[in-house]
């Protein structure tokens, strides 16, 4: 078995250099204000407990009412929103750690319960996800309804959409994070742009392979002018995602995606793997697309995808990589650095906390320090 200590060297990140190469995915919690989609300080403890990480990608946050998919999930589009992000940030801070904003819209993975005036969800093509919607406690059928329809986007709508995006890479600046991370991945809207099953247009967003990267490279293209480049990160995934569609040729579409980003300065590059958390419960062989995209970018590549730390730091010694990012073990392990350093031993993760709720499943987890002494009850 490899060593860890490839995980532990220091890392450019754009405009930083990062004391290790481990960072924490963006992980959808499920826990801000249900009225305002507001952080609270429940959420700035849970991330200063993580800021030994390289890097921390905040859970997936809403450019806009619009881009809202699921129930007690984060935005950065109000002031309200900006100020309860900036107790976050600065606790990350305080605690010595770097955070960037997942910019996230949705797209057709909505609900009308979540949309302005209750209209339908918008996405690249009209069509139905696959699967059902969490809305929480805003629909009388439940927690989790049928999706309904989405209406494609109008081409006239495009222009305003990317004014979100530049709109809430300006908000969290102000909130006090070290970056953004625009989300092209998981088949959420820029992904549906950018999937041939999601996106038959015929305007200048539809139809060649060029066409549907279009919206990718104008709201990459918006954000840098909001933000210096090397503060700005982009997140692609092959395969998976909510709503049941892939591309019909992943291999062309998603190296060539990674191409596109190429020679902007960026921060990064962030690739989810296929793996058992990313589709159906399905398990793909997912590694050689994540090579051909790291042979098409030219800045700093991270992988995500269900990696154990002996794995991860393989990756990094052959080349692979140059950080990895860990979802469901920083879930459950807040000092993970410091347990990758040691082999362990590691927590493990109680799924029937993930989405919902309060401290417990959240901030509870130990680290090494209270598990070698524990704190008197």
């Amino acid at each position: 078995m490899p060593s860890n200590a490839p995980l532990f060297d220091p890392v450019n990140v754009g405009a930083f250099e990062a004391p290790n190469r481990i960072v924490m995915a963006p992980l959808t919690r499920s826990r801000s204000e249900a009225k305002t989609n507001e952080q609270t300080g429940l959420h700035a403890l849970y991330y200063a407990q993580r800021a030994g990480a390289g890097l921390i990608v905040s859970e997936a946050t809403q450019i806009s009412q619009q881009g809202q998919g699921y129930a007690w999930t984060p935005g950065i589009f109000t002031d309200g929103q900006v100020e309860s992000w900036k107790v976050v940030t600065d606790a990350v801070h305080e605690a010595g750690g770097r955070i960037f904003c997942q910019l996230w819209h949705v797209g057709a993975i909505s609900h009308s319960v979540f949309q302005p005036d209750h209209g339908q969800p918008v996405s690249a093509t009209a069509w139905t996800p696959e699967g059902e919607a969490f809305v929480g406690d805003r629909h009388e059928d439940g927690p989790q309804v049928p999706f309904e329809e989405a209406r494609a986007l109008r081409t006239d709508e495009i222009p305003g959409l990317i004014e979100d995006y530049r709109h809430a890479a300006r908000c969290a600046a102000k909130a006090g994070f070290d970056g953004v991370e625009v989300h092209c991945a998981n088949n959420y809207l820029i992904d549906q742009f950018i999937r041939s099953e999601t996106n038959n247009r015929d305007d200048e967003y539809g139809g060649s392979l060029d066409n549907r990267l279009r919206l990718m490279r104008e709201v990459v293209a918006a954000v840098c002018e909001e933000l210096p480049a090397d503060r700005v990160g982009v997140r692609l995934s092959p395969q998976g995602g909510p709503g049941g569609t892939e591309d019909a040729n992943p291999d062309e579409t998603y190296p060539a995606a990674a191409k596109a980003l190429a020679g902007r300065g960026l921060a990064y590059l962030h690739v989810i793997r296929p793996n058992s958390h990313t589709g159906e419960g399905k398990d793909q062989s997912g590694d050689k697309i994540l090579h051909t995209m790291r042979d098409a970018f030219d800045g700093t590549f991270i992988a995500n995808g269900n990696f154990e730390p002996a794995e991860a730091a393989e990756w990094i010694e052959k080349g692979h990589a140059d950080a990895v990012a860990f979802g469901r073990l920083f879930l459950a392990n807040p000092d993970l650095p410091e347990r990758i350093a040691q082999d362990g031993p590691y927590n493990e993760p109680d799924e029937s906390t993930f989405y919902g709720g309060g401290a417990e499943g959240y901030t509870d987890y130990p680290s090494l320090k209270q598990v070698d002494d524990p704190i008197p009850a």
